[in-house]
Formats: structure tokens, sequence, C-alpha cells
């Protein structure tokens, strides 16, 4: 079993965010859904569109804010750390996204997570056999956390 650590840091002005108990709640969720043990230590970090903008054009070379980036750390063989991982959600797509979507901005905010912590903990979506592997899993960790499928 994991042990899990989240830190939230709200890096743009904060209007109406989740609050950080529930980022704890769905990364713990994600993470236990998924074979590993030792720690698991994420920061979840909300930022505005420049700084999204930012990570996206320097880490993915694409243009624009992008609704969240996972960002996982190499630990070197016998360094006895945890896996460090970051997620970077952009408040401003994520708000729109969930407004354009038509469904509640918790419940985006909560797949975004779980997405996120999919990522760093090995899953991709870069071909279909992967994206529906991925897609499956996130689908049941939301439904049992009380959210819509996706």
């Amino acid at each position: 079993m994991r042990r899990i650590r989240v830190q939230v840091q709200y890096a743009c002005g904060r209007a109406d965010f989740p609050a950080p108990y529930l980022f704890t709640r769905w990364v713990q969720n994600a993470a236990q859904h998924l074979p590993g043990s030792g720690t698991l230590e994420v920061t979840v970090r909300i930022v505005g569109a420049r700084e999204s903008a930012e990570l996206n054009r320097r880490y993915r070379q694409r243009q624009g804010p992008t609704n969240v980036l996972s960002f996982s750390y190499d630990v070197p063989p016998g360094v006895g750390l945890p896996l460090l991982a970051d997620i970077v959600l952009c408040a401003p797509c994520t708000i729109e996204e969930a407004d354009a979507l038509g469904i509640a901005p918790e419940a985006h905010w909560a797949h975004l997570v779980v997405h996120g912590t999919l990522h760093v903990l090995g899953l991709d979506h870069d071909d279909p056999a992967e994206a529906a592997t991925m897609e499956g899993l996130e689908g049941e960790i939301l439904t049992q956390l009380g959210y819509p499928h996706p």
C-alpha cells in the first residue's frame, strides 16, 4: 500500500477552488488503483493561464495554456526518496471547460486530478489501447468518488 502526501498550492487568485482535502482525496483514490508501494509525494499547483502556457511551451513545445500538466521525477537508483510528482492545473481552463461541458466544476477538477495522478504513476494515452485503459480507470475512480463518468 502506498503512503501518499499531497501539498496544494494556489498560485493564482483564489476564486472558489476546491479545498485542499478534496485534492488530497482525489490523488489518494487514484493512486490506490494502481500497484505499487512506498511513498508518493505530490504537489498539486493551481495556476493561471500565463504560468500554464509557459510550462506547456517549455515542457511540451505547445502554445497556450492547457488544463493539466503532470511531472514525475526520476529518483536515482539506491536513493531512498519517495516518488515525487507535480500536477499543475490551469484554473481558467478548468473552469471554462466545466462550463462548456455542462458539468459541475468540482467534478471536472476531480477528473483532471485523477487524470494527472494516473500519468505520474505511469499510465498514458498515446495509443488507442492505452487510452481506453486509462479512460476506463478514470471513469471507475470518479464513479467511486461520486462523480459522473467523464
